[in-house]
This record gives C-alpha cells, structure tokens and sequence, in this order.
C-alpha cells in the first residue's frame, strides 16, 4: 500500500477504535478533573489517548506524536501526528451527544491525512491532500450557499472568562449579518460539517492543532477555503481558523475585521 494510504489506514484504525470505546462508555456520571475554571479532562480522555497512540506507535515508531492530553513519541520532526482522543469533553461529560476522535497526519509540516470520526452516529471524515474528502466511502463538497446572509456558521466560545468579550462581539456582529449561527463545542466536527455542506462557515480562536488540523484538510479537499482571521494561509499552530465553502470566506473575513475594527 502507497505510503499516504498506509497512514490513513492507521488513522481510520485508531480513531475507530477510541470511538468504540467512548461510544461504549458514553453517558454520565463521568470521571471528571479540571484543567482550568472550565477546562475539563474525563479518564476516557485519557483511555482514547492511550489507544489511538497506541496503535500510531505500533506502526510508526519513529513519528512524533503531539496529542491533547501529553501523550509524545518518536522524535522525528519531519513525521508528526496531531491527536484529539475526544474533541467535545465537556459534552461527552454532561451526556450531550456531539463529541469525536481527530487524527492528523503532519508530514514537513503540511497536514496531508486527516480523519475525524463521530462514534454515535457511525460518520467517518477522511481526507488526504490531493486526493479529495470523504464521508463513510462518499465524496464531500461543501455547499453552494453564495451570501453571508443566507449562510448557517458555526463556532466555539474560549474556556478562559478573559476571551469571552472578545468572542462574544464577534458572536453579536454576526448573528445580525448570517442567516442561523451555532455553538456545537466541538471544533473538529463543525469544520467536517462545512465540510459536508451542512453549515457554510466556521471560525474560532483560540484553538489547538490537534483540534483543527483534521478537520482543515477535510474542508479543503471537500472544496472548501481555510485561512486565518486576517486571511492568509492556515498555520494549525496559530490558535485561529476560519472555514468556509468558499463563496463566502471574503464577506465573512470582512465582517470579522469590521467586528474587531480592522
């Protein structure tokens, strides 16, 4: 098997089998600690960790491994693995149904594999650079959908109570210039979903590389546009993303700049 397709079949392995296993034990009470005032980590954070590393240790013992809850290995730089074991914590912890497993391949410093997978309802994303995006084997596009104004955007709101102004005007800018807006807690799904073509646009800051990494690619081979807030290429490690269908990244940019007085 050609060497990208060898990754993503470790990657569809791995999460699938973190998915198992926060499927198997979804539903509360969960065993929860507290990363920060609202930043939280349940023990099957920690169990899905340990089994997606598992298995991309087994296959490639020389990678590197960046993962959420401290997970590392290898040590080569040019082959790194970016890993979410449970992107949604705080939902998975409350039983609220919208969670999932992120795996990126990063090899030279471009995210060539990405897989997302959503354990309850059996939805795998998958993408490779080049090569297009899928879902459960069917090709991805994103929507059509041409104006802001006609447009379902998601996002995320920052765990740390100091961001929260700053997100919240965006929030209020927004809500006023799109059709629907939505907060699903779950970055690495919502960019599989404009992915999909069932929300148009998403931005979010601050985020983690291992929260977007996946879901980036798989919005890019399905048609999609990625950038920063300022509108250049996407850096997985610069806390911010904005996704959309394309057709309308420029007035979404626009309208963020105009928020922040830009």
């Amino acid at each position: 098997m050609a060497e990208p397709d060898r990754h993503l079949a470790v990657a569809v392995e791995a999460t699938r089998a973190a998915g198992a296993l926060l499927r198997e034990r979804f539903g509360p009470p969960q065993q929860v600690e507290y990363k920060g005032e609202s930043d939280l980590v349940t023990a099957l954070d920690r169990q899905a960790e340990t089994l997606v590393v598992g298995h991309l240790r087994a296959a490639f013992p020389d990678h590197t491994v960046l993962a959420e809850e401290g997970s590392t290995g290898g040590g080569d730089p040019v082959h790194r693995w970016l890993v979410d074991p449970l992107d949604g914590t705080t939902n998975y912890a409350h039983g609220y149904p919208c969670f999932a497993v992120s795996v990126a391949y990063e090899r030279a410093g471009q995210v060539v594999v990405g897989v997302v997978y959503d354990p309850l309802r059996d939805e795998l994303f998958t993408a490779e650079a080049g090569r297009g995006a899928w879902l459960n084997g069917q090709p991805l596009r994103v929507s059509p959908t041409g104006r802001l104004i006609e447009s379902l955007l998601i996002t995320g709101f920052p765990y740390e109570r100091a961001r929260l102004p700053a997100a919240l005007r965006l929030w209020n800018a927004l809500i006023v210039r799109a059709q629907a807006l939505r907060r699903d807690g779950a970055a690495a799904l919502d960019l599989c979903y404009v992915a999909a073509g069932r929300a148009d646009g998403f931005w979010e800051r601050p985020l983690q590389p291992w929260d977007m990494a996946a879901g980036a690619l798989i919005v890019a081979e399905a048609g999609g546009h990625v950038s920063s807030f300022a509108g250049g290429p996407l850096d997985v490690y610069s806390g911010q993303i904005v996704a959309t269908n394309s057709a309308i990244h420029a007035e979404l940019l626009a309208a963020i700049a105009a928020a922040e007085g830009r």
